[in-house]
């Protein structure tokens, strides 16, 4: 597997209110012929997060068509699990309707923040994307005490897969830093999950704490997924896993095919990959330097 890198596609102008800054955890949703909607989520002053989007042809990504002036989905009500951000991490369209997963973030006493899993929907002719309720549909549980974060979801028949970040602890430091990897959990209607703590992607790296953003594909011959790792030692790179059930999943790293440049936005770190297909090929959409400051890149898988 070889990915070549076409360049970086976008970056906020810091012209937006709501978008100061950041464009991280691209999601890319198909309109129509080669045009594509990526989905991406910003900050505002406050280090608030958004949600918005903007357009490419797959013909030239480097020219952009389109772009939101208001955010597709806003941090929430006082008092609700999402108030101080939201953060797009997987969107699944099923007829006429679209549901987009999504990070609700809350400032923390004593860490810096919680993170639960929550839902929006899009419906119809309408661009808008509304709550499916005002708390979350994945939160904190004596298998996840912690926290939950990036995630893909998938539907498989009768079955909705969700491949998800849980918090395993806090390390001593000011701020505590937080360690996570990825586990598994399955619905009948991708709003009540039954999970029982099972880890689909662990640690297997020196010095590693964290695996992020899983984006799973299910090809013909097995389950795919590419995430992002990192170590106490070592920013955020790359990581690539195969299953043939979806849920115990081997890690293949040297396999993923990508990596830092030698120069330039993504040289320190590169991390949230977003794949995705379209008329044969396979591309990815992933973050550079600084969890997502530095703009999006782009890339092909070569045959």
């Amino acid at each position: 597997m070889n990915w070549r890198k076409l360049g970086r596609i976008y970056q906020p102008s810091g012209r937006r209110e709501w978008a100061q800054s950041h464009a991280s955890v691209p999601i890319a949703d198909h309109r129509s012929g080669d045009i594509f909607r990526i989905i991406y989520t910003s900050r505002d002053a406050q280090n608030r997060s958004h949600v918005g989007w903007f357009e490419i042809d797959l013909g030239n990504p480097m020219s952009i068509l389109d772009e939101s002036d208001t955010p597709l989905l806003a941090p929430g009500k006082p008092g609700a699990f999402d108030m101080d951000g939201v953060m797009a991490s997987a969107l699944v369209a099923r007829g006429d309707e679209k549901r987009l997963y999504y990070i609700g973030w809350n400032r923390a006493v004593g860490v810096p923040f919680r993170n639960s899993i929550g839902l929006a929907v899009q419906s119809g002719d309408t661009d808008r994307f509304e709550r499916y309720a005002d708390g979350p549909v994945l939160d904190r549980s004596p298998t996840d005490p912690y926290f939950m974060a990036s995630h893909d979801v998938v539907v498989e028949g009768n079955s909705w897969h969700i491949w998800y970040l849980s918090g395993l602890d806090w390390l001593p430091g000011d701020p505590p830093q937080s360690t996570y990897n990825l586990r598994y959990a399955v619905s009948e209607n991708g709003i009540d999950w039954q999970r029982s703590g099972t880890v689909a992607v662990d640690f297997e790296h020196k010095n590693e704490i964290a695996i992020a953003r899983p984006c799973v594909r299910q090809d013909s011959d097995k389950w795919r997924m590419w995430y992002c790792y990192r170590g106490s030692d070592f920013p955020y790179r790359v990581g690539y896993a195969e299953s043939e059930d979806a849920v115990r999943w081997r890690r293949r790293d040297d396999k993923a095919g990508i990596g830092v440049s030698e120069d330039g936005w993504d040289s320190e770190m590169i991390c949230y990959p977003y794949v995705f297909d379209h008329k044969g090929a396979r591309y990815m959409l992933y973050n550079g330097n600084g969890y997502g400051a530095s703009g999006i890149g782009f890339a092909v898988l070569e045959a």
